[in-house]
């Protein structure tokens, strides 16, 4: 199986969908650091969110196969910049997650990742069990 880094904000999902692509409880637990999952490196939303930690995603990118950038279909904006990608020698692939939301706005959400230069994405309902399949199948 590809190893996975998921970067994105606080609150849209990381360690959610860490513990259902690992078959652990759904238990909410906040991230504190980088967590290494076997397969999957779930890290914390501040560092995407702050310029100084930003730069520790960039180094933590190059021990994955595969970068996952994730937007909640019911965030405002996005934090990502256009064509971002480029900037990794990896697999980026958009995750939009939390689209069984009453507020969610999928088509909003992937719109930005496409824009940040993610040519594959997934729309992922860690509670609901919606493209958890799908994105096992591709990092296998």
């Amino acid at each position: 199986m590809k190893k996975i880094i998921l970067m994105g904000r606080v609150g849209c999902g990381k360690t959610t969908l860490t513990q259902k692509l690992k078959n652990l409880p759904m238990d909410y637990l906040k991230t504190q650091y980088i967590n290494y999952h076997d397969v999957i490196i779930d890290t914390p939303g501040e560092y995407a969110e702050t310029k100084g930690l930003g730069a520790a995603l960039a180094l933590y990118s190059y021990e994955a196969d595969v970068v996952g950038l994730l937007i909640s279909a019911t965030d405002d904006y996005s934090l990502f910049p256009p064509n971002v990608t480029c900037l990794v020698n990896r697999d980026v692939i958009g995750i939009v997650t939390q689209i069984d939301r009453p507020d969610a706005r999928p088509e909003r959400a992937e719109a930005w990742l496409r824009n940040s230069g993610c040519e594959r994405i997934f729309h992922i309902s860690a509670k609901k069990d919606i493209g958890i399949r799908e994105l096992l199948e591709y990092l296998e």
